[in-house]
């Protein structure tokens, strides 16, 4: 689809105001509650893995304890209650193991149903979003904004819920064996909470921006990689590589200053926590000499200390993480939140028993408000007719063909098919009513003979060959290496630009529809063979409407109907020898293309 002229084309979706944490986390939740059970089960592990863990620190205190002096050592219970801490380690590790699986399971049907639902939700957008949006952008939110959002869920949430539990646990211990020591917590851990706070609202930005960096990196990648025979040509390599440097750059940039603040966090955090244990060792040291606390649970103390001190340090890094997967979960939720394609009227009807008679009474229509390409037009096309659109570029051929397939509505007049309003059926119906052929070929990989039957799934062999003879790329398909069945790659790589659009004819060709549309289809093939595909096409679609844009206008000549548009309006009509008759603006493309 050419991009339509006068359409605002963004480096980035979205440009409404971001949405808050909290809606993105009940968007990712609202995914995760899809598998609750295996949620449920999770935390089940979660709690029970993190509850054996924290058994070890009271058993390693009633192991010192057990040493009473120096030739006093109860062996039996220093044996019993070490062989208990590696019992319950190991189980913890088990349970730890086995919630890793489920978790990597978990976030990949969450990051599947992600997918699934920004793909599908592509598939329902306006042909408006895309004239709108760089493909790359695109891409990048669906592989690399959601498979940062999977690395997060399946690694980050697992971290913070072992980290809940574990400094609950932790504190609960530490009360039971020294709530005197507690207190020095009460200085500390604010202290790390406000600054993780801080940096918190500092660096959710720069990882927004990370993220739009990286759209706007790949975005400009796939222009440059779909257009490098172009770039060769006009000899801009080193443009393009300086424009790409300069992108890079700022993409390194937010990446750094991402990190850089990012990373800042858990060593800052970790300070604040190594100075909380310093002052526990001493305070401890104090209570031991004034035998206020024994040997065993000092020891106890400072391990649960240590297990409590230590996800919160973690929880600082992750948080950093944290930010990334929201940054992205937000691009991806505004993809999935763009606008679909508006919904059939209610009680839209089928477009069924086509005829083909087409009118456009009084219509305008503009891409952006204040700016009119389509200025109170009118034309009809009778049932089996062929009609020709020309005109200079930028006159707005290609803007009626995207009103008569109802990708864009006009804003003023009236669209009718065989008398009805065509805002009043069913956009499929009046679509299917159509075969459309580009200018801008478009295969996929796939076989010659499943690229040709892309709109006919039951079409036979036959149905297709004769389809190919018409379009005469029968012959050069039969000296592919399998013929019909060769598979094509690369959008068609190893085929000629003229092969890949008379492939394309062929696919129209195939099709039983009343209506056709050629947008500059055979610009890409010799005058001679378009010639013999216009007098194929015109015998095999008799009876059906055809619309041709075309540019060089000797391929028009047997039209029943020549429209000359200029500055969105209809300047001349007629025959191509009343208009050559006139002399006036329709002649004076034709005489211009002879000379």
């Amino acid at each position: 689809m050419k991009e339509a002229k006068g359409t605002p084309r963004d480096a980035s979706v979205g440009a409404a105001r971001p949405k808050n944490r909290k809606y993105v986390l009940l968007r990712l939740w609202r995914y995760l509650a899809r598998y609750r059970w295996l949620l449920a089960l999770a935390l089940l592990l979660t709690l029970a893995s993190n509850l054996f863990g924290l058994v070890g620190p009271m058993l390693s205190g009633y192991a010192i304890d057990a040493i009473h002096g120096p030739g006093d050592v109860d062996f039996s219970a220093v044996f019993l209650y070490a062989g208990l801490m590696a019992g319950f380690y190991l189980l913890a590790s088990l349970l730890a193991y086995i919630l890793s699986r489920l978790m990597i399971r978990l976030s990949q049907k969450v990051a599947f149903q992600m997918r699934k639902d920004v793909f599908d939700h592509l598939a329902e957008l306006p042909v408006s979003f895309f004239d709108r949006t760089q493909t790359g952008d695109i891409v990048s939110r669906i592989s690399y904004d959601i498979d940062t959002v999977n690395a997060s869920l399946s690694n980050d949430l697992l971290q913070i819920c072992t980290s809940l539990i574990t400094v609950v646990g932790s504190l609960a211990m530490m009360l039971l064996i020294a709530p005197v020591l507690v207190t020095v917590f009460a200085v500390t851990i604010p202290a790390a909470i406000l600054f993780t706070r801080y940096m918190t609202r500092r660096v959710r930005p720069l990882f927004r921006r990370r993220s739009a960096r990286l759209g706007e990196l790949n975005g400009y990648v796939e222009e440059v990689v779909s257009g490098h025979k172009t770039i060769r040509v006009y000899h801009q390599e080193n443009t393009v590589i300086s424009r790409f440097d300069g992108k890079n750059t700022e993409a390194v940039e937010a990446y750094y200053n991402a990190d850089y603040y990012g990373s800042m966090t858990g060593p800052s955090v970790n300070f604040i926590n190594n100075l909380s244990l310093s002052l526990v060792s001493v305070m401890g040291a104090v209570l031991y000499l004034f035998r206020s606390i024994s040997l065993g649970d000092l020891s106890s103390f400072v391990l649960y200390s240590r297990k409590f001190s230590g996800p919160i340090n973690e929880a600082a890094n992750i948080l950093s993480e944290l930010q990334s997967a929201c940054a992205a979960a937000e691009r991806v939720f505004h993809l999935i939140d763009e606008e679909p394609e508006p919904a059939d009227a209610p009680g839209a009807e089928e477009l069924a028993d086509v005829l083909g008679d087409v009118r456009m009474e009084h219509v305008r229509f503009g891409y952006l408000p204040g700016q009119t390409v389509i200025h109170g037009l009118s034309l009809h096309a009778e049932p089996g007719s062929l009609t020709a659109i020309v005109g200079p570029t930028g006159a707005g051929k290609t803007t009626l063909i995207n009103l008569l397939m109802r990708f864009y509505d006009p804003q003023a007049g009236t669209i009718l098919v065989d008398g009805k309003d065509i805002s009043t059926l069913t956009r499929r119906s009046l679509r299917r009513a159509y075969t459309m052929v580009l200018q801008d070929t478009w295969l996929f990989t796939g076989t010659v003979y499943e690229n040709i039957a892309y709109g006919k799934e039951d079409a036979t062999l036959e149905e297709v060959q004769r389809a190919c003879r018409a379009a005469y790329i029968h012959e050069a398909i039969l000296r592919l290496p399998q013929g019909y069945d060769t598979v094509l790659t690369g959008d068609g790589s190893g085929l000629s630009k003229g092969q890949k659009q008379m492939l394309t004819i062929a696919r129209a060709m195939l099709l039983d529809s009343r209506m056709l549309i050629l947008d500059e289809a055979t610009s890409n093939v010799d005058t001679q063979t378009e010639q013999k595909i216009q007098r194929a096409m015109r015998e095999l679609m008799r009876g059906k409407t055809c619309f041709v844009i075309a540019h060089r206008l000797s391929t028009i000549q047997n039209a029943d109907h020549i429209l000359v548009v200029r500055g969105g309006d209809i300047v001349e009509q007629g025959t191509h020898e009343a208009l050559l008759q006139r002399g006036g603006f329709y002649a004076q493309l034709y005489h211009s293309q002879f000379q």
